[in-house]
C-alpha cells in the first residue's frame, strides 16, 4: 500500500467520525444567539436613557412652564434637566443640547423637525435658539443628548451610530405655553 492510499483512507474514517458534532453547531449558532442577547441590552439601556431624558425634560418644562426662574438661560435649564437625570448619561453638561423656540401662532410654523445636536468633532458648537418667550406664548424646548453604545461592536450599536465613535442621539421635546405673570 502505499503512502498516498494510506493517508486517503484515514482521510474517509476521519469524514465519517460523527463525534463532535455537537461542537460545530455551538460554533455555528453560540455568535447569533450572543448577538441577538447584546443588542437587547443595548436596546434595553438605550430605552431607558430615552425614558429618563423625556421624564427629565418634562420635569423641567413643568418648573419652566410656572415661571420658577425668573432669569432664565439655557446653563441654568441644563443643569436642571442633569440634575433629574442623575448619571445616566455621563457628562451630561457637555453632551446635551437644549433649543428653546417660541412657535408662532398666527402660522403655526414650527421649529426644523431636526434637533440639534452636540458635534463631538468639532470645537466650536452650532448655534441653537434659546429664547425664554413671553406671557401666554407657546414654546417649543427640545433637548438632544449624545451618548455611547455601552456594547460598540453590536450590530444594533454600528446601525445607531452614523459616524463610528460620535455616539447617537437621543431626543426630547415638549411644549409648552408660558403661564400669565411668567416670561419677559
Amino acid at each position: 500500500m502505499t503512502f498516498a492510499g494510506r493517508i486517503g483512507r484515514r482521510a474517509k474514517r476521519l469524514l465519517r467520525r460523527e463525534d463532535g458534532t455537537a461542537t460545530m453547531e455551538f460554533v455555528i449558532m453560540f455568535p447569533v444567539f450572543m448577538t441577538l442577547f447584546l443588542s437587547s441590552f443595548e436596546l434595553a439601556i438605550l430605552m431607558t436613557r430615552q425614558a429618563f431624558l423625556e421624564r427629565a425634560v418634562d420635569m423641567t418644562v413643568r418648573d419652566l412652564r410656572l415661571g420658577t426662574w425668573p432669569n432664565l438661560d439655557a446653563d441654568l435649564l441644563k443643569s436642571e434637566i442633569c440634575s433629574h437625570l442623575g448619571n445616566l448619561i455621563s457628562n451630561c453638561s457637555s453632551e446635551l443640547m437644549l433649543e428653546l423656540t417660541p412657535v408662532n401662532r398666527a402660522s403655526w410654523t414650527l421649529p426644523n423637525p431636526a434637533a440639534t445636536c452636540v458635534n463631538r468633532g468639532a470645537d466650536v458648537q452650532p448655534v441653537v435658539t434659546f429664547t425664554a418667550g413671553t406671557q401666554n406664548e407657546m414654546m417649543i424646548v427640545r433637548a438632544c443628548a449624545m451618548v455611547d453604545p455601552v456594547f460598540p461592536g453590536t450590530a444594533l450599536a454600528l446601525l445607531l451610530e452614523e459616524n463610528v465613535g460620535d455616539g447617537f442621539p437621543l431626543i426630547a421635546t415638549s411644549g409648552f405655553v408660558n403661564e400669565p405673570g411668567t416670561g419677559t
